[in-house]
């Protein structure tokens, strides 16, 4: 990271600094947990963002996490929590693991607390960056048609290009599961489910109706092409997603549901646009017929997996099939759907939706 250019993070509207977060090596460590010490430096300020009620005692504030984060304001042997306090003369309550509950920060300063609030916060962004994405925002694809076009996609890739390096079955999509995704999600609690129920409302009611006129939208899958740059490597094959009446709106949509997740802090920021595809072949399913693509790379504490993969020649089957027609259907419900949980249809779990019609 450059001195001069350190990454930013915004906590509610404002831009904070941050610093790298060094992990220190304790010898001999019985607890295999995975704590954090905190040597960060931050440039405190006072942040009229935040609520501080004042008490008899001095000030206080509050602050909701899930409790799978609390230990990484804990730290090892509570060093980080130590530390906070130390440097900003406040005290921190902190529920024991398991339990639910709000951290709580008193002092006797207002800016103290102030202090304390802005880095636990950092802290708490930092490390739910690092936790592996949960959910998604994803309109289904699993109508009749078009899972019937699918099987019938795989099923002439398979008699014209099986002699093709890295051509089976095995990298094929499972047609059930087919879906357009607009966002990936860290929801890390019931009450940040709920969050985003709402969110979604709130999207419905002050633009989606407008784009889509209280109607699904007619889309036809039609035409594939290929994430990466050299077509004789292809890890990733997507069938591509457009309106039947040649208009933006599904995109526009998208695009807008995408922004506004980002601003409330529910999506990472990495794109500005929704890139519309459905992925219908992907190398990572050769190993695991339940590996979701480039989402998948993180475990639980935030560490990284490697994940090897043999890509696929597909040069011959972007020739034969670059137009092939997998069907039309009308996209009617936004989902918030749950990683690696399938429902008794075998399609993703879905912890809630909004309807268009």
């Amino acid at each position: 990271m450059e001195v001069l250019r350190p990454q930013l993070i915004t906590i509610d509207g404002r831009n904070y600094r941050k610093n790298p977060i060094q992990e220190k090596i304790y010898q001999h460590e019985e607890d295999d947990e995975d704590f954090y010490q905190d040597p960060m430096e931050y440039a405190d300020e006072p942040c009229d963002a935040y609520e501080v009620e004042q008490t008899p005692q001095g000030f206080r504030s509050t602050v909701s996490a899930p409790n799978l984060l609390y230990k990484h304001i804990v730290g090892k042997r509570g060093d980080t929590r130590k530390k906070i306090e130390m440097e900003t003369k406040t005290s921190i309550s902190i529920p024991k693991p398991g339990q639910d509950g709000e951290i709580v920060i008193t002092g006797q300063h207002r800016n103290g607390v102030i202090s304390a609030r802005t880095r636990i916060d950092v802290l708490l962004d930092t490390f739910r960056r690092k936790q592996p994405f949960t959910h998604f925002l994803a309109f289904f694809l699993n109508e009749t048609e078009v899972q019937e076009g699918f099987l019938k996609f795989q099923e002439e890739v398979l008699e014209k290009c099986c002699m093709d390096r890295g051509v089976d079955s095995s990298i094929f999509q499972n047609p059930k599961k087919l879906h357009l995704t607009i966002g990936m999600l860290v929801l890390l609690s019931e009450q940040e489910i709920q969050q985003t129920c709402e969110m979604l409302q709130r999207c419905k009611e002050e633009f989606i109706n407008d784009i889509s006129g209280g109607k699904p939208l007619e889309v036809e899958m039609a035409g594939i092409e290929y994430m990466n740059d050299d077509p004789g490597m292809v890890d990733v094959l997507y069938a591509k997603v457009h309106m039947k009446d040649g208009s933006n709106r599904l995109q526009e949509l998208v695009d807008r549901v995408l922004e506004r997740f980002q601003a409330s802090g529910l999506i990472v920021k990495e794109w500005n646009s929704v890139k519309l595809h459905a992925t219908v072949m992907n190398t990572l399913f050769r190993k695991d017929p339940n590996a979701e693509g480039r989402y998948n790379l993180y475990t639980a504490d935030g560490k990284y997996i490697f994940k090897e993969r043999e890509s696929f020649d597909g040069r011959n089957i972007l020739k034969l099939f670059e137009n092939f027609y997998f069907g039309s259907l009308k996209l009617n419900s936004i989902h918030i759907s749950q990683r690696f949980t399938v429902d008794s249809f075998g399609n993703y779990a879905s912890c809630g939706q909004i309807d268009f019609s």
